[in-house]
């Protein structure tokens, strides 16, 4: 075979290699939203009946599934307030990270620690915990709350060291030497700076948050959404409306990914051309500088 056969061949086998690692990743959500859209007569398996309907979706409008809806608001505002509180403690450890020195290393072993600890043994744990200080039966807020920032911290923890790696301190020096407070160079120079990583640890809290069942099962008294479908799942035969809800929640996730990712690149864009005009007016400055010294900005014509 000559050269440009091989280069063609191997070019094949791998486009059908990434074809089928993207039909492993997103086919069960086409699955799923494929049987979502049948009518009455659907089942939870093929053969699909009675597609295209939107009987299932207005079945999550009922009041038999008042208990979902009710656990749909439950998740997403504890999501919301675990993906605010891991952002800003994922800041602060990375910034505590950066100044502790040879102390630095077992800070990170011991945060990046509770990614290895079972979830269902976190949560037991915070049961038998919660037990053994006589405070009566866990409430979602602390006990569940504290449970999935522990969850999300680590991963908050890593977007922001990858951040803090490619940050240059210099700035904050040349700051503080022109005179600005530390709480100043903090929301003005630092902070401007890093903040994509924190938009991206608080996003990481808010998905896991969103999705987290087994370090929340055996301690939460309110039903989040996971633990709403689980029940579901084991009490009932399981129906087309959870495959509705779940391509509502799916489809929701990407479009809010997509959302951030747009603003965070118009955000970027932005500053770039801030930093760009800056530097332009910085340069300009400094030549007029030259000029007024006796310098000419350009070498005077011969003669």
């Amino acid at each position: 075979m000559s050269p440009e056969g091989r280069e063609r061949l191997s070019t094949v086998l791998l486009a059908a290699y990434y074809g089928l690692f993207l039909l492993f990743l997103y086919g069960p959500m086409i699955v799923m939203i494929i049987l979502s859209l049948q009518d009455s007569r659907g089942g939870a398996t093929f053969p699909a009946r009675g597609l295209v309907d939107s009987f299932w979706y207005d079945d999550l409008g009922s009041a038999s599934q008042a208990a979902v809806r009710e656990a749909i608001g439950t998740s997403l505002v504890l999501a919301v307030v675990v993906g605010l509180v891991g952002g800003l403690l994922s800041l602060s450890l990375s910034m505590a990270y950066r100044r502790l020195g040879r102390f630095s290393t077992p800070l990170m072993y011991l945060v990046l620690l509770s990614l290895m600890t079972p979830g269902l043994l976190l949560s037991l744990g915070l049961l038998f915990w919660w037990d053994l200080l006589g405070l009566g039966t866990p409430e979602l807020y602390p006990t569940v709350l504290g449970a999935q920032v522990v969850w999300a911290l680590p991963f908050g923890f890593l977007v922001m060291l990858s951040i803090f790696n490619r940050y240059d301190e210099s700035v904050e020096e040349a700051a503080r030497d022109l005179g600005a407070s530390a709480a100043e160079t903090f929301f003005r120079v630092t902070l401007p700076i890093v903040w994509a990583g924190v938009f991206g640890a608080t996003l990481f809290g808010f998905v896991l948050s969103w999705n987290e069942f087994e370090r929340t099962l055996l301690i939460a008294t309110t039903a989040t959404l996971p633990i709403e479908i689980f029940s579901q799942l084991t009490t009932s035969v399981l129906r087309p409306s959870l495959y509705a809800l779940g391509a509502i929640t799916t489809v929701g996730t990407l479009v809010m990914v997509l959302v951030v990712t747009v603003i965070t690149g118009l955000i970027v864009r932005r500053n770039t051309r801030a930093q760009a005009r800056a530097d332009a007016a910085l340069a300009g400055t400094g030549l007029e500088e030259v000029t007024e010294a006796g310098s000419p900005a350009q070498p005077a014509p011969a003669g």
